[in-house]
This record gives C-alpha cells, structure tokens and sequence, in this order.
C-alpha cells in the first residue's frame, strides 16, 4: 500500500476514533470507500480491537468487548461515568438499556413510531418492572435461574425491588440515581453520551428517542451477538404487553 492510501486511512479511521460516527456529508465518508483506503482502516480496525459498522449514509467505530485496546472495564467504566456506582447499579443499568433495546428493536412501523415519539422514563420504567417481576417469580420456582446467563438474578431483583420509583421533589429526583427513574435517566445519559439517542423534555416527563445510529447498530452488530440475542429472549415473555403504546 503507498503513503498515501495508509495517510487517507489513517485520516479516516482517527476521525472515526474521536467522533465514532462519520456520515455521508463528511470529506471522510467517500475516501473510506476507496478500495485500498477501505482495506487499510478495516486492518487498522482489526489490529486495534475495533469494528467498523457500515450503512447506505455513515459508518461508525466500534470498540469490541473484549481484546481491544481501547476497550475499557468497570473500573475504567466508573471513572468515567460516574453514576455507576456499584456492579450491581452496572448489572441493573444494563438491564435498562437492554428493556430499551428490545423495545425499540421491533418491526418497522414499530421504529418509525418509536423514532417519532420515543419512549418515556415512565413507560420504560413499567417495562422493566413487569420484566423484573417474571423473573422474580422463576426465581422462586427456580433459584438457579440466570446462572447459565452469568447474571446474579437474585441480585438484580431484589435491588430493583426495593427502589422507590420516585421522589416528591424533583430537584432531589434529578440527582437521586437510587430510585428507578433516577437509573433509568442515568442509564439513558450512557446511550446519550454515545450519540445514540437524544433526550426531550427533560424537566417534566423525559423522554429518549432513538437516532439512526443506534437502529443502525442494532441490525449491523447487535443481531450477530449472542447475549443480545439471549437477552432479547428474557425480555420477550413481558415485552409484547408494551408493544402497542411505548410512548405513555
């Protein structure tokens, strides 16, 4: 390969480094699809750990979960977000965004839908409740359910449980990541910070709504992993219930 294609590479891929996302108006978006400077930023991806996710209008970077060197853990993870506290606030927002995954991750009227009116605080609230639930009651007839998952179910339950949903002050409520919806806008500032979703009304009834990206990620990445996969599947027994109306 000559100089020039590893510069245009190089050029490439560290934008994509700073700004993850790079969309068919930038400069970069038509030199990435050189053949030769496409094969380079795809080797220098592999090299790093990273994956590059490629639509009709953008490509974006993403950081493979394990043997990447810009991959981060939950040490490095709280440092930077500081919100998660514990592994078990880790396990739970994880569970948020997974409940908001599945119910985004629908047929197409579904997403136009979802992309239109998005999915209040509330409502996802409601949803991951009626999820926790069901898997309180296997527990109960199966206490090692979610060991073959590698999730501490028992954990996850009982901490969710005992979350009040609300604070009277909203004030209190806005900083007050010990209470459901507290999780939840914390939960939902993660995919927020990732350029993923955008955050409305805010000082009344919030409410995310999901970009492109994020669609994007979840036909181009998501479908292929596992755990999503497996995840999906926890989620399905109550999802259905929401289906109808994601945005009350």
């Amino acid at each position: 390969m000559s100089a020039e294609t590893i510069k245009k590479a190089s050029a490439v891929y560290f934008t994509l480094l700073k700004e993850k996302v790079i969309d068919e108006n930038s400069e970069h978006f038509q030199t990435y699809f050189d053949p030769e400077v496409r094969q380079t930023v795809l080797l220098l991806a592999d090299e790093s750990g990273t994956y590059i996710i490629e639509s009709p209008k953008r490509i974006q970077l993403i950081v493979q979960p394990t043997g990447s060197v810009f991959a981060t853990n939950f040490t490095h993870m709280k440092e930077k977000h500081k919100q998660i506290e514990t592994k078990k606030h880790f396990h739970l927002i994880s569970v948020v965004i997974m409940a908001f995954l599945a119910s985004i991750d629908r047929n197409q009227a579904a997403k136009i839908r979802t992309k239109r009116e998005g999915i209040s605080y509330y409502a996802l609230e409601r949803q991951v409740n009626d999820v926790i639930m069901n898997w309180d009651a296997i527990l109960k007839a199966n206490p090692a359910f979610g060991e073959d998952e590698k999730i501490d179910m028992k954990d996850v339950v009982t901490t969710w449980k005992y979350m009040e949903v609300d604070t009277e002050d909203y004030g209190a409520k806005k900083a007050n990541r010990r209470t459901r919806i507290g999780l939840i806008a914390s939960a939902m500032r993660l995919l927020e910070t990732e350029g993923l979703i955008v955050i409305l009304d805010r000082e009344d009834i919030p409410k995310a709504i999901p970009k492109q990206e994020l669609f994007e990620r979840i036909e181009y990445l998501y479908h292929d992993y596992d755990r999503y996969g497996m995840f999906k599947e926890l989620m399905k027994t109550e999802e259905v219930k929401h289906a109808e109306n994601p945005s009350n």
